[in-house]
C-alpha cells in the first residue's frame, strides 16, 4: 500500500507522535494551521469518511475521544478548540486516510476559510 499515513503507523516514516494505543495514533501536522495542529488518524487504513463502516464506529469515535484528551493534555480544552475530518476533494482531504484535525492555542474564527469566502451579495 502506498499510503503515507499507512507508513507512519507502520514506522517506515518519521512524524511527531505524541499519542497512540491498539486503535489510534496521533501527530503534529507539519504544515500547522494554529499555534497546536495535530493528525489523529486509526492505525487501520480507512481511505475517507465514505468508507468508515458499521465496525469502525467504535475507532472513530475514539479518534474524538483521543481529541479530547490530548486538548486536556496540552492545555487548550477549557478555552476550547475545533476537531475537523475532511473527506474527498471538494472536502479538502489531501491524504486518503481518515484523519482527524486536532486544532487549538488560539481563538478560531467561523467560517474557517473567511479570507476566501465570497458572498453573493
Amino acid at each position: 500500500m502506498d499510503c503515507l499515513f499507512c507508513k507512519i503507523v507502520a514506522g517506515d516514516i518519521p512524524a511527531n507522535i505524541i499519542y497512540q494505543d491498539d486503535l489510534a495514533m496521533a501527530f503534529m501536522d507539519i504544515n500547522p494551521q494554529a499555534p497546536f495542529h495535530a493528525l489523529i488518524i486509526p492505525r487501520k487504513h480507512i481511505a475517507t469518511l465514505n468508507d468508515v463502516s458499521s465496525e469502525d464506529r467504535e475507532t472513530v469515535g475514539h479518534l474524538h475521544w483521543v481529541a479530547a484528551k490530548l486538548a486536556e493534555e496540552y492545555g487548550f480544552a477549557a478555552d476550547g478548540y475545533r476537531t475537523v475530518f475532511n473527506c474527498n476533494s471538494h472536502g479538502g482531504q489531501t491524504v486518503y486516510h481518515i484523519h482527524l484535525h486536532l486544532l487549538g492555542g488560539k481563538p478560531l474564527g467561523w467560517p474557517p476559510y473567511q479570507d476566501t469566502l465570497k458572498v453573493p451579495v
